[in-house]
C-alpha cells in the first residue's frame, strides 16, 4: 500500500492526530516509567495483572478457579492447623473449609476437580501427633513417648457360647 502513495502527501489517521497533538500539547511529558525500558514481563500478556498483585500484596490465588483453590486449601490444612493453639480452633478451621467443599460441590462450576470434605478427626489426631512430637522435641530429658497398646483378640461367638 506504501508503494501507491503520491511522495510528498502522508496520510495521518484520526489516532495518530490526537497523539501527534497530545504530544505537542505535553501530555506526555513527566509521565511515571519515562525513559525507564519496559519491563522484562511486558511480553506476557498478564503482566500488568501481576505486577498489580505484587503491588497490592494481593495472593495470585484469588484469580484461580473455587475447585482449585478449595483443593490447594484441603493439602495445606496441616500446615494450616499446625500452629493452631487449641482443638476447638482446628475443628473450627477444617468444618469452615467442609462447609466450603460442600458448597462447591453442590453447585460445581468448572474446571470439576476431584475433591471431598476432610475427615475432622482425621485432621485432629495429625494435629494432636505433630504436638506431642514438637513437645518431646523441646524437651529431650523427658521424652514420654505414649503407651503402647495392643488390640486384645476379638472372641468368637463360639466361644462365647460354650465359655472357651
Amino acid at each position: 500500500m506504501t508503494e501507491r502513495k503520491t511522495p510528498g502527501l502522508s496520510f495521518e489517521s484520526w489516532i495518530d492526530k490526537q497523539v501527534r497533538e497530545a504530544t505537542e500539547r505535553g501530555e506526555f511529558d513527566n509521565l511515571p516509567g519515562a525513559g525507564k525500558p519496559i519491563p522484562a514481563g511486558a511480553a506476557d500478556e498478564n503482566w500488568w495483572i501481576r505486577s498489580y498483585l505484587k503491588r497490592e500484596g494481593a495472593a495470585a490465588d484469588a484469580l484461580l478457579p473455587e475447585s482449585i483453590v478449595l483443593r490447594r486449601e484441603r493439602e495445606r490444612m496441616p500446615e494450616t492447623v499446625r500452629d493452631m493453639a487449641s482443638e476447638a480452633e482446628v475443628r473450627a478451621a477444617v468444618a469452615e473449609l467442609n462447609d466450603r467443599i460442600v458448597q462447591w460441590l453442590r453447585m460445581p462450576t468448572e474446571p470439576h476437580v476431584p475433591i471431598g470434605p476432610l475427615k475432622v478427626e482425621d485432621v485432629v489426631e495429625t494435629w494432636r501427633a505433630e504436638r506431642a512430637a514438637a513437645r518431646a522435641a523441646r524437651s529431650p530429658g523427658t521424652s514420654i513417648s505414649p503407651p503402647v497398646t495392643r488390640p486384645t483378640p476379638e472372641r468368637r461367638w463360639w466361644r462365647r457360647l460354650f465359655g472357651m
